[in-house]
């Protein structure tokens, strides 16, 4: 049976998964491949550190040279994190006649456009699968299984360490600092978890899967993103009684006057869905012209899931596959630089969901109403609960939560109600403003 030289650069945790896969599964690997996938070199920083994969002798080295000089190796999985070194080492491999793949979607989000056009260059491939979604092949669904179809619209949950915080803050009440340090002594979670709370995490990914659906070219900075760093349990509890959870959604939709982009914790349905994707789960829901909704759930993170996907793209670039489709796809070109038209937020439609702290004043509802009419936006739903008597039976005056739903209001007219209603004297702190989705 031939035979394909493979190296891997960076054994950490996914790498780690991949030399598992390799090592113990080639039979597996064999027949999906028709040729052995021979595990030659493995990059590593440090040769003394303990590692829960035991390669064979001669295997590991702290010299990418190993690889570099070494022209039986045509494939290297380059599982180095963060923007460098990582991207200069994937240049020096693409220069040494080594094809790619990489699950780093920070690097291609940021540099995809310089790393893909020197691949065509080169007649060298990237292949990327695991950089979006984990274990999910979404990257050859869009771009392969869905190509008789103009995509319309992206939405889903792309952060798996974002998911598993909200959930168990749902489901077990949970303080959200409690939760974000379970996270990480589960490997959920980094040791600084900004990215993946923040919503960066899951931008770049949407920056990745909008060049794929639309062919947009958006920098991940410029969508705009809210994320769960500043989620309240509160909300959490009042979004189920209205029958709705919270979820970190990102969403690409496809519109006549340009692309809408957004990530943001968003109300769900409950029984749909995006609303019953749980813990470290990703979900991704794509509707196109002729397929209509297609929803592809999984695990998004974790060694195994994302190794799964690298191995798969080992497979399909040692069988060629990855390069009929890299040169036939516009991949990241760098011929069109030219942003992408995006939607002007403030004439987005929507509802919303509105949380406000209102002391005790005869007529508060009704001014909060009066401010949301001026907007031309009109109330769904209320809730506001009386404060309970305190131990001597005496009823409480402390501000009391309000909660409102609307029925559909444009972007900034629902913005600009919210800046006014926060200036009112009988409103205390700022308004919690979340998007309801459909």
């Amino acid at each position: 049976m031939n035979k394909t030289n493979v190296a891997i650069v960076g054994l950490g945790t996914v790498g780690s998964g991949v030399a598992k896969l390799l090592l113990d599964h080639g039979d597996r690997t064999a027949r999906h491949a028709g040729r052995t996938m021979w595990l030659k070199k493995a990059v590593v920083r440090d040769l003394n550190k303990p590692r829960d994969v035991e390669l064979p002798d001669g295997v590991a080295t702290d010299n990418l040279a190993d690889v570099l000089d070494d022209p039986d190796i045509t494939v290297v999985a380059q599982l180095i994190g963060g923007l460098e070194p990582a991207r200069t080492i994937m240049l020096q491999l693409m220069e040494a006649g080594k094809d790619i793949v990489t699950a780093n979607k920070a690097l291609l989000a940021e540099h995809g456009p310089e790393l893909f056009s020197k691949a065509r260059e080169l007649g060298r491939s990237i292949a990327f699968e695991a950089a979006v979604a984990g274990g999910i092949p979404i990257v050859a669904n869009i771009s392969q299984c869905l190509s008789a179809n103009q995509i319309t619209t992206l939405e889903g949950i792309l952060n798996g360490t974002s998911n598993f915080i909200v959930s168990q803050m749902d489901r077990y009440g949970s303080a959200y600092d409690d939760v974000v340090r379970k996270a990480q002594e589960l490997g959920y979670a980094e040791a600084d978890p900004t990215m993946d709370v923040d919503g960066t995490d899951a931008a770049q990914k949407l920056a990745i899967l909008a060049h794929l659906a639309f062919g947009a070219t958006i920098h991940w900075s410029d969508i705009p993103r809210t994320g769960i760093d500043g989620l309240d349990p509160a909300d959490l509890r009042y979004s189920s009684e209205l029958g709705y959870r919270i979820k970190l959604v990102a969403t690409a939709h496809q519109a006549d006057d340009g692309l809408e982009l957004s990530v943001a914790p968003t109300l769900v349905p409950l029984g749909t869905p995006l609303a019953e994707v749980r813990d470290a789960f990703n979900a991704i829901r794509v509707v196109g012209d002729a397929v209509g909704p297609v929803f592809y759930h999984g695990l998004g993170a974790g060694q195994m899931p994302t190794a799964s996907a690298v191995v798969a793209d080992l497979i399909d670039t040692a069988v060629g596959r990855t390069k009929i489709t890299f040169q036939t796809l516009a991949y990241f070109t760098s011929d069109h630089p030219a942003r992408t038209k995006q939607r002007d937020t403030d004439r987005l439609a929507g509802r919303y969901y509105l949380r406000l702290s209102v002391g005790n004043h005869p007529g508060a509802l009704a001014k909060i109403a009066d401010v949301l009419a001026q907007h031309e936006i009109s109330i769904s739903s209320v809730i506001q609960h009386e404060n309970q008597p305190d131990q001597a039976g005496q009823q409480q005056t402390d501000p009391v939560p309000l909660v409102i739903m609307t029925h559909e209001a444009g972007e900034g007219a629902a913005r600009r109600a919210t800046e006014q209603i926060e200036g009112l004297s009988i409103v205390q702190g700022p308004v919690v403003r979340l998007r309801v989705k459909a």
